[in-house]
């Protein structure tokens, strides 16, 4: 789909084209700005917002926000116009350019603009890509735990079926049980249960069903195989089950797809069969004729598949106390990929640290797992909370997602239009050192003449030279001042110095080289982060909590929101996101700490701060164990089994 360009009524943007051809993207001009909900998000889209468009919405701040979620908002300002005023939102544009900029200029920020828009196009899909699993996730469990609670027969067949239906889209379905012999041998099918959405008032009537390749059910039984079928009409003629037409002729009905799945107990019996009909595109469509059949039937994809047998599986578990587990952890798993890949949409500089730090985390806990001595020596790890510590590692980030991105990527102490203000007033002081220089010198000649020319420009020359070389050593401390720092390091005297100073500005005011947020920002002492954006950061672990807690988690995953949650408390009290102390903070939360600091340290992938040797990530490490901020006992494992060379160092995005 063309990515889409919005302009106001009678604004030309350029006579360029915005792609390789002038057909691939689309301009669309309109009299006021649309609502968020109004415009197609299944395409890039950017606005160009300008002040005719920005006067549609009035004082209404919060449509400007929701646009800014789903489109690029570049500011167009008046003519000579080159950075936006006051009344523009100026935290929600992608970029702004000058109403009378250059053609070339108007192409590369609209370009850019795409771009941000493509991105905010993958970021939502992986959010909805996530939150779909994660639907499916809670879904399968919920009904898992009513499987294991029904003890009725009749509605636990009722409740499988509905529930598979359901999850599939399927407009009809049925469930057949294996009937056994007084030896246990399976003897037949018996037909227990059928719904049909298109058809609800259908006669019910048992009859059994030999367990041979002859019918679909009794081929899935006899084979233990499922079965999809695109069309149950065109079978191929080398297969030996068949379908039998008597139900479609009788009601009129017309079977397509269908997916026949044998459910299997634990000990790889067939319990039973669950067959599934004609998966529609829209769950509350009847099928009443031909030609909606043809419109709105689907083949069973392998998500269907996958699902559908999952739900078998429960069956079989409820009936026999079976299969069901292996079916939700392989769907647990696919919504932890999806939701890591969630997070690292939104920030791909931190991508495979989420992986890294649950790999380093488990092979630590394999470590302790075996010592023999010391405070852990009786310290043990089921497979179950290996498993369990792993998810909780991967997912101890996810709390990103609701954090401002301008702040989630911050690169230096400064925002990058924050420090090209700042260039912009030393160019425009180092201009006026020139016109000084310049004006000083002509007054001098229509004064004095030659007489004492020569003595008074040398004099002249070094003054002008003396101002732009200070200038200059301004900037450069401002520039080296904006670089983040790993460690607190250095004083700020360089720059309270340059506060001091003043200039006069274009109207006339007096003003200081370094304006007061400046130099609250470069006087960050640690990373790049102030103290108000630093809490925005860490109320990731609040988030990551709160979304965590929300999963109906299995017994054998319940702790996984309390591991997380703690990644970022310290032995002696002085972390967050609730300051515990050492004994209120779980092995497994110390281990994934080390983890955590020890790959923040070490990861090349964070243009926002160097990374350093694993030699000196170690001694930080050290250094805040003797502070009593990590577990010693657990750091000394971490080292002397070298689990950190479990992963390449200074890995990205693996």
């Amino acid at each position: 789909m063309k990515p889409l360009l919005l302009t106001a009524l009678g604004r030309t943007i350029s006579t360029a084209p915005l792609g390789r051809r002038e057909d691939d993207v689309e301009v669309r001009r309109i009299p006021a700005l649309p609502t968020a909900r109004a415009l197609d998000l299944a395409r890039p889209t950017v606005i160009a917002l300008d002040r005719t468009l920005l006067a549609s919405v009035g004082d209404d701040a919060e449509r400007l926000r929701e646009l800014s979620a789903v489109v690029a908002l570049v500011g167009i300002g008046e003519a000579g116009e080159p950075e936006p005023s006051g009344d523009f939102p100026v935290e929600l544009l992608t970029s702004f350019i000058a109403g009378d900029a250059a053609a070339g200029t108007v192409l590369t920020v609209l370009r850019g603009a795409f771009r941000h828009a493509a991105a905010l196009l993958a970021a939502r899909h992986a959010r909805d890509e996530a939150a779909e699993r994660a639907r499916e996730l809670t879904e399968l469990t919920t009904i898992g735990v009513a499987l294991s609670t029904e003890r009725d027969l009749h509605a636990l067949l009722e409740l499988i079926l509905t529930q598979a239906r359901r999850v599939t889209s399927s407009d009809a379905g049925s469930l057949y049980l294996v009937e056994r012999d007084e030896d246990g041998v399976p003897r037949n099918l018996r037909f227990a249960m059928a719904q049909n959405f298109s058809l609800p008032s259908l006669p019910f009537s048992s009859f059994t069903v030999p367990i041979d390749h002859a019918s679909l059910a009794g081929y899935a039984a006899a084979t233990g195989e499922p079965l999809v079928i695109g069309d149950v009409y065109l079978l191929p003629d080398d297969v030996s089950y068949r379908q039998n037409r008597s139900f479609d002729d009788a009601f009129g009905y017309r079977t397509k797809s269908m997916l026949v799945l044998p459910m299997k107990s634990h000990r790889d019996e067939i319990v039973g069969v669950l067959q599934l009909i004609n998966r529609k595109r829209a769950l509350d469509m009847r099928l009443m004729s031909d030609d909606v059949v043809d419109r709105e039937v689907m083949t069973y994809d392998t998500r269907c598949v996958e699902v559908a047998s999952a739900l078998a599986s429960q069956a079989a578990v409820a009936i026999e106390n079976g299969r069901l587990y292996e079916d939700i952890e392989r769907l647990f798993e696919g919504f932890v990929t999806a939701a890591v890949t969630a997070i690292e949409s939104r920030d791909p500089t931190t991508s495979g640290h989420s992986g890294r730090v649950a790999t380093m985390t488990v092979g630590l806990a394999e470590v302790v797992d075996r010592t023999a001595e010391g405070p852990y020596r009786h310290v043990n790890f089921t497979r179950e909370q290996l498993r369990e510590l792993r998810y909780a590692g991967l997912l101890h980030d996810f709390g990103k997602v609701g954090v401002r991105e301008q702040v989630l990527v911050k690169q230096k102490k400064l925002y990058p239009q924050d420090l090209e203000v700042i260039r912009h007033r030393f160019a425009y002081l180092i201009q006026r050192a020139d016109l000084e220089f310049e004006r000083t010198r002509a007054d001098f000649i229509l004064a004095s003449g030659q007489d004492g020319y020569d003595a008074m420009l040398v004099s002249l020359e070094a003054e002008r030279e003396g101002r732009r070389h200070e200038l200059r050593c301004h900037l450069d401390a401002i520039v080296r001042a904006n670089e983040p720092t790993i460690m607190p390091e250095g004083s700020f005297e360089a720059l309270h110095l340059i506060r001091a100073k003043t200039f006069v500005d274009f109207e006339g005011q007096v003003r200081p080289l370094l304006e007061d947020h400046e130099l609250q920002y470069l006087m960050i002492r640690k990373g790049t982060l102030d103290d108000a954006e630093r809490r925005e950061i860490e109320s990731h672990v609040t988030h990551t909590f709160r979304f965590l807690e929300q999963i109906p988690w299995t017994r054998e995953l319940r702790n996984i929101p309390q591991i997380a949650y703690g990644h970022h408390e310290k032995l002696n009290g002085r972390g967050y996101p609730n300051a515990l102390d050492g004994s209120a903070i779980p092995v497994q939360t110390r281990m994934m700490t080390i983890a955590d600091i020890y790959d923040a340290l070490t990861a090349t992938d964070r243009p926002y701060k160097r990374a350093v040797s694993a030699e000196r990530a170690l001694d930080i490490l050290h250094l805040e164990a003797r502070e009593g901020m990590l577990d010693a006992t657990l750091l000394e494992a971490f080292v002397q089994a070298r689990v950190f060379e479990q992963v390449p160092l200074g890995s990205a995005g693996d």
